[in-house]
């Protein structure tokens, strides 16, 4: 006899429902804290049965984890599934009903049907768990680091207007930018013009030398010139010094936090079995690699190519009926909008580096010759690259699995 236990997750509790084949409710709805205790006694009751028992829950970003965790521990058969695969099962009642009791018992309905496909939790998906974490933090660092970047940029526009815009070297690995660190030291036009060009000269090649950056012919002599050229909105003044000098120091602290998130990205991915194969793709490097790892997850959780487009909601619709069939529909946009965002960047860097072999932009160099609208060939390439992602990705597991 199967035992279908469907768990419905909760901050601090969860209600639980254990159902058998023909809908046999084998024991009423019941809540369970997120304590040790409970979560033991929960452990002990699923296996008392002693028939074949399967755990079923939504994978709800952090709160599903105590639970997955104490069922694991105890050898548990334990699933944690896409919420969006529960929001659309069974809906075959005119009556809407929504409650911890109901929802659990629609779990464990879903477990009963879907038993044979159910993927078991196992060890590599703490580690894909503590991926996907580090991705969320760094997305919410780079969005906090961006927001810093824009207030220290409103800061120069008052003291030092389009500073930024005079440098083009990229983020070192400890956070720093060239540019932040110039205005650290000649925060305002007047800590330029008041000194005469050799004076200024001496100082810059000073200020690269103390950074650790590479001094360039003629670098010095444009910088006095911009400044001799722009007129600052305010006076030199150390209230304004005050603030740029926070603002400095607050891009550099979140600067640095990406740069660290990034690197112990890139240090966890490696430790699975995709990373390599990820990594030779075009447009992928070691910052989008592992965000790609992330987000996706394990591959063998999506039975065909489309399911992986579909996550990744760069699927397009489908819009037909009788005598209506519609080729061109917008894509679906369901699923993970941070994956999205990571594909798009990737092939923005395939449009940039323009790699001549690469299946991806050959496609997208396609569309877009044929005058395709942007968000039509970057979506199309991005569905494309998802599809090669799978195969690959899917033969480099198999192999690996033959080999074992």
């Amino acid at each position: 006899m199967y035992n279908a236990v469907g768990i419905d997750i909760s901050k601090g509790k969860s209600t639980v429902a254990v159902l058998q084949p023909g809908g046999i409710i084998l024991r009423t709805p019941f809540n369970v804290s997120h304590s040790h205790k409970e979560l033991d006694e929960l452990a002990d009751f699923v296996l008392s049965p002693g028939d074949d028992t399967r755990v079923v829950m939504e994978c709800t970003g952090r709160y599903h984890q105590p639970v997955l965790n104490a069922l694991y521990d105890k050898n548990i058969f334990v699933s944690a599934v896409n919420p969006h695969l529960i929001k659309n099962f069974g809906i075959n009642s005119l009556r809407k009903v929504k409650s911890d009791p109901a929802d659990s018992k629609k779990i464990a309905r879903y477990a009963l049907d879907n038993w044979a496909d159910l993927r078991q939790y196992s060890a590599m998906d703490t580690i894909r768990t503590q991926l996907k974490t580090l991705n969320s933090q760094m997305d919410f660092f780079m969005g906090q680091r961006t927001s810093a970047m824009n207030n220290l940029i409103s800061l120069l526009d008052l003291t030092y207007p389009g500073i930024n815009d005079l440098f083009s070297s990229p983020v070192r690995s400890d956070g720093h930018l060239k540019w932040v660190d110039f205005v650290s030291v000649f925060w305002h036009v007047e800590c330029v013009t008041k000194l005469s060009l050799k004076a200024f000269t001496e100082r810059y090649q000073a200020f690269c030398r103390k950074y650790g950056y590479t001094v360039r012919s003629g670098k010095a002599e444009q910088l006095y010139a911009y400044s001799k050229d722009i007129a600052p909105s305010v006076h030199r003044d150390d209230t304004y010094k005050s603030m740029i000098l926070i603002a400095v120091q607050q891009f550099n602290q979140l600067s640095a936090s990406v740069e660290r998130t990034r690197v112990e990205m890139d240090k966890l991915a490696s430790t699975l079995p995709e990373y390599e194969t990820v990594m030779s793709m075009g447009g992928v490097g070691k910052s989008l690699g592992p965000q790609l790892i992330a987000e996706i997850g394990d591959i063998s959780r999506f039975t065909h190519r489309e399911a992986l487009t579909a996550f990744a909601g760069v699927d397009p619709g489908v819009a037909s009926s009788g005598k209506m069939n519609i080729r061109s529909n917008r894509s679906s946009k369901v699923g993970s909008s941070r994956l999205r965002r990571t594909l798009f960047l990737v092939m923005s860097v395939l449009l940039q580096t323009k790699p001549e072999n690469d299946p991806v932009y050959q496609f997208l160099d396609k569309k877009r010759s044929e005058g395709k609208p942007y968000l039509v060939y970057m979506t199309a390439g991005a569905n494309k690259f998802l599809r090669i992602y799978y195969g690959r990705v899917k033969a480099c597991i198999a192999a690996q699995s033959s080999t074992e």
